[in-house]
């Protein structure tokens, strides 16, 4: 089987990429519902609609296809993210745009990309800092950079007169950043859900409004 499975993996057909594809896509939904730790092979290949052995014919273990999704999908949304909030932060306009520019790049890429950024952040986003692979040290750097750049923002809002000054902006930046992580425990798209455009102007009213009513 590893000789099969080297040979595939070698295989650039449009037909066994599209079925690694899916195969990925069918493990993300099934990790996202079960959590890495309960889902088994066994529930994967249920799901996919075959048995267990046809699974190692792509991946070795269910580590390997697990670690495939970050590694296929979600580090190239990062890249995207951070080329994108880097461009954002360089235009030349008020700090409360820029960061709800940023609020709305995050949100969306994470809808678009459902549910493999949401599983990274469910699973392995915490977990990083203790891994000492190549991956885990790049996958870091890009997080703490796309918050470093959030940062930045909330710095120049400061500056600028347009964000509060009593607060910690690394304080601001954590309940940012917790508002939009939170959100893979509840936002999935779909009929009769709330989806990102509701979530992101909700998110920037609170966040840069308050929950309080102002009276008088």
């Amino acid at each position: 089987m590893s000789r099969r499975r080297r040979s595939a993996q070698n295989d650039s057909s449009p037909s066994y990429q599209a079925k690694r594809r899916e195969l990925l896509q069918t493990a993300a939904d099934v990790f996202q519902e079960k959590g890495y730790d309960a889902a088994t092979l066994h529930d994967i290949a249920e799901r996919f609609g075959t048995d267990r052995a046809s699974i190692y014919y792509y991946f070795a273990s269910k580590k390997e296809l697990f670690q495939a999704l970050f590694h296929d999908v979600v580090s190239g949304v990062l890249d995207e993210n951070l080329r994108a909030a880097a461009e954002i932060a360089e235009i030349d306009i008020a700090a409360p745009e820029k960061l709800r520019r940023l609020v709305e790049l995050q949100m969306l890429s994470y809808e678009n990309n459902y549910p493999y950024v949401y599983l990274y952040i469910q699973e392995d986003m915490a977990k990083l800092e203790f891994q000492s692979t190549p991956w885990a040290k790049d996958m870091l750097r890009k997080t703490k950079r796309f918050e470093a750049i959030v940062s930045g923002v909330l710095e120049q809002g400061v500056a600028e007169g347009t964000f509060r000054d009593d607060v910690p902006t690394a304080l601001m930046a954590k309940a940012l950043f917790g508002m939009i992580n939170w959100t893979h425990r509840w936002l999935k798209p779909g009929p009769r859900r709330v989806d990102a455009k509701q979530t992101i102007d909700a998110f920037c009213t609170l966040f840069f409004q308050g929950a309080l009513i102002k009276r008088g």
